[in-house]
């Protein structure tokens, strides 16, 4: 038996073998050189070991070192990383790493409704970086987002990329602060199954709602359309809200002031008849009003009563998912999109030169008003420190969350520190960014302030004849004490009136009971009833939140869904259903009428947030729903009928081929098309004439939209003519240069040649209400 001996370079004989095995436990045979007897060493299996027995292999040592963080986006794990150092590694998901297949149901109704998960192709990559760094790490931390579909998240990446439990442990936090970041990560959890199980079972239900239904709307009606648990939901509460505008009749109705000259004053003051003989007046129509005004003419006037008081109006709740996105749309003119995708930006950390990105605000998918102490005692020393003590209430308030099912014990959406006004932080962020976080930071400051107070007067004037006694009345209010106001004012809501809405007039100083009061006229005014307001995206959301349908984080996708389905166009910041929408509905209601029952739909939440708490099983929550759910999509399958047209020829043929050219339905909705499709792939955008001619070449003029989906009006001729107005051109010419007006804002039109503004009343009186 030979072996290579080092020292003199050549192979040996092996003299006195000695057979044995090495630390791995291989067999081996040693012995020495016969020249120059250097010790020999030959690995493998001679016939002396037969009869021996090998040791047992060793362990294994896996050397592992280092922390490893997972979250979701780059952004977040550039924050997190600044603040947890050196030791760690910080890696993002971006986003979900396993979901349904796409190309199937994926979900087993056999057999105990069975998700049937997939890595998908563009996060093989991320999963198996992932994996890597898992398998040598002596700790893992899953820090995802503090909500259902963050826990989901994190036991996807725990399954997906097999990574040990053990080693393995959960970290939340609601703000990416410093302090907020080594308090999360000094109490790890293990990951809860309840909060998956929620996020699985909404995942699951609304996979079953909509492979199950859009199939059938595909075949009986036209591809590409789809239907889900929440969207059509949304879509019906939309459709209805038209057709109750499209049903409404006016009604007639008619007000009185008076306007009176008090005794020895100059100025005058203007009242509202509030009762006739101590009835509330009847005021149907002129015929009813005319002899009402002929007997107030001859009465004598005096103020019967003079009520001063006080009002105090509480500042509003620090912001929820709900109640900002709603404001922002009314103050800032911001889509729900938008709005939460400017305030995950602002989550997860800007740099406003602190040394790094920071998080600036709490968490933005909350449904809860909460607000930890800390962040109280700093915004009361904020407050205290700029306009003094009397702007602080004894106690800081404490909000009550109105939503129906608040979803864990999340703090209301609040700037991370007070101390960082919206002006030093300004020349850091884009525009639109800081005009969110300045509403956030100064609705959450004005919350933690003192009541504005009010005085309010109310003036009772009498007039007496010899057939009636008429009351008329008036009121206001001044500002006594500002609190909270000095930071911040709720938007107005547009499309619900209030008290302070009706009557708050100037009332001269100097009134008194008693007093004489010359009546210098009356005012007759004729009014119809209006119908209800279609929705905006924010009353949408504040009716989804009202009625219990969906939760903070499905709110935007929702509105921003039957958008992109062609289902509900937005004009003038209104929501208004198209004619496929219209369709869709009808068919829901008629042949799935649960799953677009608002009460239905609500106690499929609570049913969430009980499987969420630990108190129902989700597989139960969903057979509950299927069983009957399956026997409809027979039904519609059966019974639906199909309404299904072929494409619509425009009139043109193709410039490619010849063909006729028509019109098919994408997923941005219209477009033009050959109708060669598959051989010939022409298309062209699908353009709205407006019946107004292009000032430039003549050519009509179209609406179109850019990418981001803004409306603007330009040249169908374009790219040869390149005339655009962000503003809606009118048919009607300038009056004084005969050049195109477009509309300036809700009460002008301009002209773009002269610049000249006229009131829209008198351009397009039967447009204007």
């Amino acid at each position: 038996m030979e072996a290579y001996c080092m020292k003199c370079k050549t192979k040996r004989e092996i003299t006195d073998p000695i057979a044995g095995f090495n630390a791995k436990s291989s067999p081996v045979t040693t012995g020495i050189c016969p020249v120059c007897g250097t010790k020999l060493y030959r690995m493998g299996k001679t016939d002396a070991h037969a009869d021996m027995v090998a040791p047992p292999k060793p362990e294994k040592v896996i050397v592992r070192e280092g922390k490893l963080v997972i979250v979701e986006s780059p952004a977040k794990a550039k924050t997190v990383g600044r603040f947890l150092g050196k030791g760690y590694t910080v890696r993002a998901s971006v986003g979900h790493v396993r979901d349904l297949l796409k190309s199937q149901l994926s979900v087993d109704v056999d057999n105990n409704f069975l998700p049937k998960y997939r890595v998908p192709n563009e996060k093989k990559e991320v999963v198996k970086e992932i994996k890597k760094l898992a398998a040598t790490a002596e700790e893992i931390f899953l820090a995802t987002d503090p909500d259902r579909e963050g826990e989901s998240i994190s036991w996807h990446l725990l399954e997906a990329a097999q990574i040990d439990p053990l080693r393995t442990k959960r970290v939340v936090f609601h703000e990416i602060t410093a302090p907020a970041v080594a308090d999360a990560f000094s109490h790890p959890r293990d990951i809860n199954m309840d909060l998956v199980n929620a996020q699985q079972a909404r995942r699951v239900l609304d996979r079953l709602v909509g492979y199950s239904i859009s199939p059938i709307l595909w075949e009986k009606v036209r591809g590409r359309l789809s239907a889900g648990r929440v969207q059509s939901v949304a879509l019906r509460l939309i459709v209805e809200r038209e057709r109750a505008i499209d049903d409404f009749k006016p009604v007639e109705y008619w007000s009185i002031h008076g306007e009176f000259t008090p005794a020895g004053l100059k100025s005058n003051l203007t009242a509202k008849l509030a009762r006739i003989d101590d009835k509330d007046p009847e005021l149907s129509n002129k015929v009813i009003v005319d002899p009402i005004l002929i007997d107030m003419e001859t009465a004598a006037y005096s103020i019967t009563k003079v009520k001063r008081g006080e009002r105090r109006r509480k500042p509003t709740a620090p912001f929820t998912t709900s109640t900002l996105q709603q404001e922002a749309s009314r103050k800032l003119g911001f889509t729900s999109k938008r709005t939460m995708g400017l305030a995950q930006g602002l989550y997860e950390g800007q740099d406003v030169g602190e040394g790094g990105t920071t998080g600036l605000i709490t968490y933005m998918r909350t449904d809860s008003t909460n607000v930890s102490t800390i962040a109280q005692a700093e915004a009361r020393e904020y407050v205290k420190g700029k306009y003094g003590g009397d702007f602080l209430p004894p106690e800081p308030p404490i909000y009550k969350t109105k939503s129906a099912g608040a979803q864990e014990a999340h703090e209301a959406v609040r700037p991370t520190s007070v101390m960082r006004d919206p002006e030093k932080v300004k020349e850091f962020l884009d525009p639109a960014m800081f005009k969110l976080y300045r509403l956030i930071w100064q609705r959450f400051v004005a919350s933690q302030m003192e009541v504005a107070v009010f005085d309010t007067l109310q003036i009772e004037v009498t007039g007496k004849t010899s057939a009636h006694e008429y009351l008329l009345r008036a009121s206001g209010s001044v500002v006594k004490f500002p609190g909270f106001m000095v930071v911040y004012e709720e938007a107005k809501n547009e499309d619900v009136k209030t008290e302070d809405d009706e009557e708050n007039i100037k009332i001269p100083a100097g009134l008194m009971e008693g007093q004489k009061q010359e009546l210098v006229r009356l005012i007759p005014e004729q009014h119809f009833t209006q119908p209800p307001p279609r929705f905006s995206e924010a009353s949408l959301v504040a009716a989804l939140e009202e009625n219990g349908i969906g939760r903070p984080s499905t709110y935007a996708p929702t509105v921003s869904t039957i958008q992109q389905r062609g289902y509900v166009l937005r004009e003038e910041k209104r929501l208004m259903p198209t004619d496929i929408g219209l369709q869709v509905n009808d068919l829901m209601v008629q042949y799935f009428p649960e799953v677009v029952d608002y009460n239905f739909t609500a106690h499929m939440e609570e049913d969430l947030d009980k499987i969420a708490e630990g108190q129902m099983q989700w597989e139960d929550a969903i057979r509950e729903f299927y069983i009957p759910f399956a026997e409809d999509v027979k039904k519609a399958q059966a019974e639906m009928p199909v309404t299904k047209s072929g494409p619509e020829p425009i009139g043109r043929a193709c410039p490619t081929c010849t063909k006729e050219l028509v019109i098919r339905y994408g997923r941005y909705g219209k477009f033009i098309s050959c109708s060669g499709f598959p051989d010939c792939r022409y298309t062209e955008a699908w353009l709205e004439k407006i019946g107004v001619s292009c000032p430039t070449d003549g050519g009509d003029l179209v609406e179109r939209k850019t990418r981001k989906g803004r409306t603007f009006f330009g040249c169908i001729n374009y790219p040869n003519c390149e005339f655009t107005s962000w503003k809606r051109p009118l048919v009607k010419p300038c009056p004084k240069c005969n050049g195109l007006l477009v509309v300036a804002n809700k009460r002008e039109a301009q002209c773009i040649n002269c610049q000249e503004s006229f009131l829209l009343e008198e351009i397009m009186p039967e447009t204007v209400d």
